[in-house]
């Protein structure tokens, strides 16, 4: 009996060495995996603080590039204003120097016959000096009209690029 409580005793000591053995290597296992498991995280962490920096600079690249074009739209946007103020300036001396050419075109005289020519020229250049006033004038609203949609339409294509390209915004005349 003796030999058998030995025997017992070994086997049962065996058994708990074995269970032993194994509930350590499953502490390690189970520090290894958290290990791991805290290294993944670590990385996803930093991929994200990373991916949102690389979000925040394009965003910024982007706002820095469409302002860069809504100024450079601004300064061609105040030369063509510029342009069409000296334009308007020009056309109105125009206009007033048909006018008092159309009021100075009257033959004065004695000779009825020269008297109704005079009046039938004088009609005539005021009824051409009506409709180059009235051309120039629609000339000068196509111009600035064409001028601001021009503008407009190259800053949208300067900005679309910035935006689409990564570029940075170069101006195009």
């Amino acid at each position: 009996m003796k030999i058998l409580a030995v025997r017992l005793a070994l086997l049962l000591a065996l058994l708990v060495t074995y269970w032993l053995t194994y509930q350590h290597g499953r502490s390690v296992e189970r520090a290894a995996a958290a290990q791991a498991s805290a290294q993944r995280d670590s990385g996803d962490r930093l991929a994200e603080v990373i991916g949102e920096r690389g979000a925040r600079q394009e965003e910024q690249r982007r706002a820095a590039a469409q302002e860069e074009a809504r100024a450079h739209a601004q300064k061609e946007r105040a030369i063509a204003d510029t342009g069409a103020a000296g334009a308007d300036a020009a056309g109105q001396r125009l206009r007033d120097e048909s006018a008092k050419f159309a009021a100075t075109v009257s033959c004065p005289g004695t000779d009825s016959a020269a008297i109704a020519r005079g009046q039938a020229a004088t009609r005539a250049a005021m009824v051409l000096s009506d409709l180059l006033s009235r051309a120039d004038q629609r000339a000068g609203e196509l111009a600035k009209a064409y001028d601001r949609a021009r503008i407009a339409g190259q800053q949208c294509e300067r900005e679309y690029d910035a935006l689409t390209q990564g570029h940075s915004v170069h101006p195009s005349g």
